[in-house]
C-alpha cells in the first residue's frame, strides 16, 4: 500500500534524453534525427538501434546504460533497474535523486514504444505459440513507468504523434509542456489497456470458453461527432481494428460526415445485404428495413425494393452487395438518399452520384461474412449484456412442414428469403415477400398481430403509390421473427392474402396456429429458429 505523495509539477520539462523501442518503424527516423537535433541523448534497443545508427544518427545501445546485454532471444533486454529507476525516479525528490547517484542510474526524459505486433499476429492466424511469443513485455512495463511518472517524463505509443512532439520542441526551444506529458500518459494508458483486452479475449478464445469471466473492450477514437442519436447527446466513433469489410472501414468517396445515426443505419443495411448471394438491394430507414429484393441485375434489385415503401424510402440508405453501376446510380440519385454503400463502384457511377454533393457514398472493397464470429455487446445499468452476434441461418433442410399443403417451390423460395430478411427487422417483425421482394414490412411493435396488420397496410398504401390494382401482399408468403403466440396474426396474413407462413414455432399454441392455417389451405413451415432484434 502506497502511503506517500508528491506535488504535481506542472513546469515545462526539458528532456536531455529519449529511449526509444519500436516494433513499427514508421516515421522513426525523421523523430530520432529531431530528437537528437535538439541535443536529447537516444538510447535504443535491438531493429530499432540498428535503423537510427544505419540513417547515420548518434544512438547508444540499451546494453551500454544497464550494462548487461540482451539475452533470451530479447525477452530481457530493458527490464532493468537503470531503465525503470531513470523512468520513474522523481527529479524533485532527494530520496531518489540520492538513489539514482548511488546506482549510476540516468534519467529517461522520453520513451517512444510500440508494442509487438499481437493482434496483427492473430489476425494472419498465427499459431498459439508465435501468438504468445508476440506478448511485449518490456514495452507496456516502461510504458506505464513513464506514464505514471508523466510529472518529469514523456511517453509516445502512436507514430501519429511524432510531429505534435516535434513540433512542440521546435517552438519552446526544446521544452514539453506538462499539458502534452499528461495528455500522452492518458493514451498511453489506452495503449496498454487495449492491448492486455486483446490478449486477454484471445486467451479466452483459445481456451474454448464461450464467455470469458471479464470481457475487456477497447477502441480508438475514429471520428468525433457534432452530436448523437439527438442534438443534445455527445458522440463519438470508436474503431475496435476489427477486420470486417463494413462501415468501419469503408472507404467515403463524397458527401457530409458520417453522423452517429448514418453509421448505424448503414451498419444495419449493409450487414443485411450481406446476407444474400443474388444480386440484392436493401432500402433501411432508423435501422429498419423499409424494401429489400433480390433480381438477377442490381439495377432491377433497386428498382424491386423500392416499391415496397417508396415513401419510407425518402432519406434513407442505400447498401447492396454487388459494383455499383452507372445505370442503378441514376435510378437511386432520382430519390433523396442520406447515404449509398457498395462493395465497389464504376467511374461512370461515380459521376453520377458526384452531382449530388451531400450524398455520401461509400465501398468497402467487399462483403461482410454472415457467419463470422462476434460479439454483440450493450449496455445496462451497472454492467453489459454480451452475446454471440446472430449468425444463424436456416436452409430448406431445416424446414418442417407442418400443414396438410405442402409450400410450392417458389413458396419456399421466398419464404427462405422473407425470414432471411426477418433476421434484420427490429422485433416483433413480419416481412412480406413475394418473387424474391418484400412487399410489405411490420416491424418493432409490441403484438405480433399489429406488425402483420401494418406491413399489410404500408403493402396496400405502396400499391397506390405504384398505382397498381391489389396491394403487392396477394399472394406473397410472409415470415415471423418468432412464434405466433396466438392464431390472430396468421389470420391477419391471410387476410392480406398470403399464401404460406415460416415461423421458429414453439407457442403452446402451436396446434390452434397449424388448425388456423389448415382452414384457410395456407402451408406453413417450422424453421426452430428465432431472430428476435431488440
Amino acid at each position: 500500500m502506497v502511503t506517500k505523495s508528491f506535488p504535481t509539477n506542472t513546469a515545462s520539462v526539458k528532456p536531455k534524453r529519449a529511449l526509444l523501442s519500436v516494433s513499427d518503424k514508421t516515421g522513426l527516423v525523421e523523430l530520432a534525427k529531431a530528437l537528437a537535433d535538439h541535443g536529447i541523448e537516444l538510447v535504443s534497443t535491438g531493429g530499432t538501434h540498428k535503423a537510427i545508427k544505419d540513417a547515420g544518427i548518434p544512438v547508444k545501445d540499451v546494453s551500454e546504460i544497464t550494462g548487461f546485454p540482451e539475452v533470451m532471444d530479447g525477452r530481457v533486454k530493458t527490464l532493468h533497474p537503470s531503465v525503470h529507476g531513470g523512468l520513474l525516479a522523481r527529479r524533485d525528490d532527494a530520496a531518489h535523486t540520492k538513489a539514482m547517484k548511488d546506482h549510476n542510474i540516468g534519467a529517461i526524459d522520453i520513451v517512444v514504444i510500440n508494442l509487438y505486433p499481437f493482434a496483427e499476429t492473430v489476425a494472419k492466424g498465427g499459431d498459439f505459440a508465435l501468438c504468445v511469443e508476440n506478448i511485449d513485455i518490456g514495452g507496456p512495463a516502461m510504458i506505464r513507468a513513464a506514464a505514471k511518472n508523466h510529472d518529469f517524463v514523456t511517453v509516445i505509443t502512436n507514430a501519429s504523434d511524432y510531429d505534435t512532439i516535434v513540433e512542440e520542441l521546435n517552438k519552446t526551444k526544446g521544452e514539453i509542456s506538462y499539458e502534452t506529458r499528461r495528455m500522452m500518459a492518458a493514451k498511453a494508458y489506452a495503449t496498454t489497456a487495449a492491448y492486455d483486452g486483446a490478449i486477454s479475449s484471445w486467451f479466452g478464445s483459445q481456451l474454448g470458453a464461450d464467455m470469458p469471466p471479464v470481457i475487456v473492450t477497447a477502441g480508438t477514437l475514429a471520428q468525433p461527432m457534432r452530436y448523437g442519436e439527438n442534438p443534445h447527446q455527445k458522440a463519438a466513433f470508436y474503431a475496435d481494428g476489427t477486420k470486417r469489410a463494413g462501415v468501419a472501414l469503408a472507404t467515403q468517396h463524397q458527401g457530409k460526415e458520417l453522423s452517429y445515426n448514418n453509421l448505424n443505419d448503414t451498419d444495419a443495411a449493409f450487414e443485411l445485404v450481406s446476407e444474400f448471394e443474388e444480386p440484392t438491394v436493401a432500402i433501411i430507414k432508423h435501422a429498419n428495413p423499409c424494401g429489400v429484393a433480390s433480381h438477377a441485375s442490381l439495377y432491377d434489385a433497386y428498382r424491386h425494393a423500392l416499391r415496397c415503401d417508396p415513401v419510407s424510402a425518402f432519406g434513407g440508405i442505400v447498401a447492396m452487395n454487388r459494383r455499383l453501376d452507372a445505370a442503378t446510380a441514376e435510378e437511386m440519385v432520382k430519390v433523396f438518399t442520406e447515404v449509398i454503400i457498395a462493395p465497389e463502384v464504376d467511374e461512370e457511377a461515380k459521376a453520377i452520384i458526384a452531382a449530388k454533393k451531400n450524398l455520401r457514398l461509400l465501398t468497402t472493397g467487399g462483403m461482410a461474412d454472415p457467419a463470422q464470429k462476434r460479439l454483440s455487446i450493450k449496455t445496462i445499468a451497472g454492467g453489459y449484456l454480451v452475446q454471440d452476434a446472430d449468425a444463424g441461418r436456416i436452409t430448406k433442410a431445416d424446414l418442417k412442414v407442418v400443414t396438410k399443403r405442402s409450400p410450392t417451390a417458389k413458396e419456399m423460395e421466398d419464404m427462405l428469403f422473407a425470414f432471411r430478411v426477418a433476421k434484420h427487422v427490429k422485433s416483433n417483425a413480419i416481412v412480406y415477400v413475394k418473387d424474391g421482394t418484400t412487399v410489405g414490412i411490420g416491424a418493432g411493435q409490441m403484438s405480433r398481430i399489429d406488425s402483420s396488420r401494418i406491413a399489410a397496410w404500408k403493402s396496400a398504401e405502396a400499391a397506390k403509390t405504384e398505382k397498381l390494382d391489389q396491394p403487392m401482399t396477394i399472394g406473397s408468403v410472409v415470415a415471423s421473427d418468432a412464434f405466433f403466440p396466438f392464431a390472430d396474426g396468421l389470420l391477419a396474413a391471410a387476410e392480406a392474402g398470403a399464401t404460406a407462413i415460416i415461423q421458429p414455432g414453439g407457442s403452446v399454441r402451436d396446434d390452434e396456429v397449424i388448425a388456423a392455417a389448415d382452414e384457410k389451405g395456407l402451408a406453413m413451415v417450422f424453421t426452430g429458429m428465432r431472430h428476435f432484434r431488440h
